[in-house]
């Protein structure tokens, strides 16, 4: 499961640096009052990332804790 949970937070960086180029390009291309909305998408993305990354940390830290306390209480 740590294997799928690294390979989907480094899954929604590259979203969010796909989707930063890509509305980016589009603004200096088309104009840039048409595409600005859409980094909303690169930002959530982006969000995400961190969100992910954080969740990952916190989860692995009270694993820990966990095999702490229940060693704690067995010795």
């Amino acid at each position: 499961m740590n294997l799928y949970n690294t390979i989907m937070s480094y899954f929604w960086l590259a979203v969010a640096s796909v989707s930063f180029v890509t509305v980016t390009y589009l603004c200096f291309t088309e104009g840039f009052e048409k595409y600005a909305s859409n980094y909303v998408f690169a930002i959530i993305a982006l969000a995400t990332f961190f969100v992910k990354r954080w969740m990952m940390k916190r989860v692995g830290n009270h694993q820990q804790f966990l095999k702490d306390k229940s060693k704690e209480q067995e010795g």
